[in-house]
């Protein structure tokens, strides 16, 4: 049985009260308060890049048709209620952001205290884009072996980072670092960021030189 047959009998299986194959649990998307919006909402708030809604059906265990239609229910709701947010469909699938009306608000919130000297966290993801990049916030993430999304968000705000070009994989946003990014650094160019080398231990740096990491 292929993945979408299963996951078609799993959504049948829902309907009827049984057990499906999707990791939703007995009962299904239906099982669970708020049924199949809140598990939408649930998983688009933790979801690090545009979702396509094909992928929300085959995670939740439902048909595609109907998750399309609760994602555009969704979307009308939140216009008509004049939250602060909104559900955004663009080419790469649904996200929920910030409405650009309060863009002032939510940079303020992001920059609070930016006169201070960056964070660890911001310095290692920050160094992380910048010998690794193009890379995406899951891969800076995986890296750092913690979400990063906050304090990619705040060095994006700091302009000292921005999206270019989409993983042809995954479909997330690719990070790189800026022109303000050299200007603070006091490079004129990415190839004069300082070699990682002599910041390893001896055999790690050889290990890396032979494999062409070290800049």
């Amino acid at each position: 049985m292929s993945v979408r047959e299963r996951t078609a009998a799993g959504s049948d299986g829902a309907a009827a009260g049984g057990t499906t194959t999707d990791g939703t649990g007995a009962g299904g998307v239906d099982a669970y308060l708020g049924g199949l919006r809140a598990c939408l909402e649930a998983v688009l708030m933790v979801a690090d890049a545009p979702q396509a809604a094909e992928d929300l059906a085959r995670v939740l265990g439902v048909g595609e048709d109907r998750v399309r239609r609760g994602l555009e229910a969704m979307r009308a709701e939140y216009d008509d209620e004049r939250r602060g947010f909104e559900l955004r469909c663009t080419a790469r699938g649904w996200q929920l952001c910030s409405r650009a009306a309060f863009e002032p608000v939510a940079a303020a919130f992001v920059t609070d205290g930016q006169t201070a000297r960056l964070s660890q966290a911001a310095l290692e993801a920050l160094a992380i884009i910048a010998y690794r990049q193009p890379v995406t916030r899951a891969q800076v993430g995986a890296i750092r072996g913690v979400n990063s999304d906050g304090v990619i968000r705040a060095l994006a705000v700091r302009g000292l980072v921005r999206e270019e070009g989409v993983d042809p994989d995954s479909r997330a946003a690719l990070l790189v670092t800026t022109a303000l990014f050299l200007e603070r650094m006091g490079l004129d160019s990415l190839d004069r960021l300082p070699s990682l080398a002599p910041f390893l231990p001896a055999s790690a740096a050889d290990v890396a030189d032979e494999a062409g990491c070290l800049p």
